[in-house]
């Protein structure tokens, strides 16, 4: 089980970056480094759903699957805050997930689809960010196992997402920072499914 929690992890990761690259190369005029993925699956766009399921709904549930593992394999005398940070964690995913579920309205960004997408959005950093935090601060009890990152690393992974969408559009283009905030949250997810399966 353990290992199949880090084999998903890695898949979902792999599957929202080949989509990426694949729908990015074939959509006309689109650039990583000026259009968000979202544009990919919206509403209108050849091949959305394709995109959509592959880049995030898929993604979103095979993550959404390693939480449920961390929740599995938690000791039973595991802390609040590791639960917590474990069902905010899977929200998380599952926001992601939503992302595809929703897509933007390319035509109106004031849309009720659009505005939907923009919430799982929202919800997608917010639940992780806390989340995150929540089990780095809380995993000195009923962590399984005795692998995985130091406990500063979450907490440190979870401030750098929250630096990356709130301030990094600031300090470069919008795109790249959205980019590079799914990047660390698929490392991140690796990490801990890397440590359940019991490796440093």
């Amino acid at each position: 089980m353990s290992r199949a929690a880090l084999r998903a992890a890695w898949l979902a990761a792999s599957l929202s970056a080949a989509a990426a690259i694949v729908s990015g190369a074939t959509l006309a005029g689109y650039a990583h480094g000026v259009h968000p993925l979202a544009l990919l699956g919206a509403r209108g766009i050849d091949g959305a759903p394709a995109f959509n399921l592959a880049a995030f709904v898929v993604p979103g549930l095979l993550i959404a699957f390693v939480a449920w593992r961390l929740r599995q394999a938690m000791q039973a005398d595991a802390s609040w805050a590791l639960r917590i940070g474990a069902w905010l964690a899977m929200l998380s995913a599952l926001a992601f997930a939503a992302q595809g579920l929703l897509p933007l309205d390319p035509d109106d960004l004031e849309a009720t689809g659009s505005r939907l997408h923009a919430s799982a959005w929202t919800l997608w950093w917010v639940a992780f960010a806390a989340g995150a935090l929540s089990i780095a601060v809380g995993r000195h009890r009923g962590w399984p196992g005795r692998g995985g990152p130091p406990a500063w690393a979450g907490g440190l992974a979870a401030l750098a997402l929250l630096a990356l969408v709130l301030f990094g559009p600031l300090a470069m283009p919008a795109a790249i920072a959205q980019r590079a905030a799914f990047a660390l949250w698929f490392l991140w997810w690796i990490a801990l499914a890397a440590a359940l399966a019991g490796r440093r």
